[in-house]
């Protein structure tokens, strides 16, 4: 299974090139997964296009989750309202035309969709081979399957870590300021509180907390343990709501692949010419 994180591997090369025309956008989104299907399918077999969905449960969860994202997106100069239509026209396009399934739930990142479907691969001796195409570190704690493997489009080498379970302990004790989660030491509103700053924490009380792990409530306080608790919400795949995962399973049971005969009609239609020439390197193994 070839997991694709679709809004990052678009918008990543969107802010690099600048990128706002529609058919430039498509151009690029279509070529990238045209390649990463060649690449990987013989392998790898079918190819899943993980979407992210509104409204995501996390920042109900946690209303401060990603809430300086708008600030950098106004900053940029780019226009992200037509950004946001291409990619949303565009992932249309594909669960419409292209023989893949595409994954788009709402409450759901596609951080959801794409540890839901690697955990469903540890079920029943499922143990097929997964490749995550995404260049987001959160997905190295899937990495403590023997099955996934990870490929980063904006390094262009596979993503790897030693010890993804204490890569993923680090990532909760340490927060993600990318996305708005302070460290465990930290409170809530460090990020959006105009003067805040995160504590310092040690890097010999972390490995103090690692070696207690499975007693972090007795060796931790209160206040920090409840943000240990916080982080572990936001950043462990495993801990993705039941209703989501079970939506996300069903989701991906119940969608059918567009037939290939529909991918030719589709880049004539939409003037890819480069990519026409190509058309067989779109058609799935799996």
């Amino acid at each position: 299974m070839i997991l694709i994180d679709y809004n990052q591997i678009a918008l990543s090369n969107i802010i690099i090139q600048k990128l706002n025309d529609e058919n430039m956008i498509r151009h690029m989104i279509l070529n990238s997964i045209r390649m990463y299907n060649k690449k990987y399918r013989d392998d790898y077999g079918q190819m899943v296009i993980c979407c992210d969905g509104p409204n995501t449960w996390r920042r109900e969860y946690f209303p401060e989750y990603k809430a300086n994202r708008k600030k950098g997106r106004d900053d940029s100069g780019l226009d992200w309202n037509e950004i946001f239509r291409i990619l949303n026209l565009v992932r249309d396009e594909i669960s419409t035309n292209l023989p893949y399934k595409v994954l788009h739930l709402d409450g759901c990142e596609a951080d959801d969709i794409i540890g839901t479907l690697v955990l469903e691969t540890q079920e029943f001796g499922k143990d097929e081979p997964v490749k995550i195409v995404s260049s987001d570190k959160d997905f190295i704690q899937l990495q403590r399957f023997k099955n996934v493997s990870q490929f980063s489009p904006i390094q262009k080498k596979e993503v790897k870590d030693k010890n993804p379970r204490t890569y993923l302990f680090n990532h909760i004790i340490k927060g993600d300021s990318g996305d708005g989660v302070p460290n465990v030491k930290s409170a809530d509103n460090t990020f959006v509180e105009e003067g805040l700053r995160q504590t310092p924490i040690r890097a010999k009380q972390i490995e103090e907390w690692l070696d207690n792990s499975e007693k972090l409530s007795e060796v931790m306080d209160s206040e920090i343990y409840r943000n240990y608790q916080r982080n572990k919400t936001l950043i462990d795949l495993t801990e993705i709501p039941e209703n989501l995962s079970t939506s996300i399973i069903n989701k991906f049971n119940n969608t059918k692949k567009p037939m290939q005969m529909r991918v030719l009609n589709y880049l004539i239609k939409k003037r890819c010419n480069q990519l026409i020439e190509s058309v067989e390197e779109f058609y799935n193994n799996g």
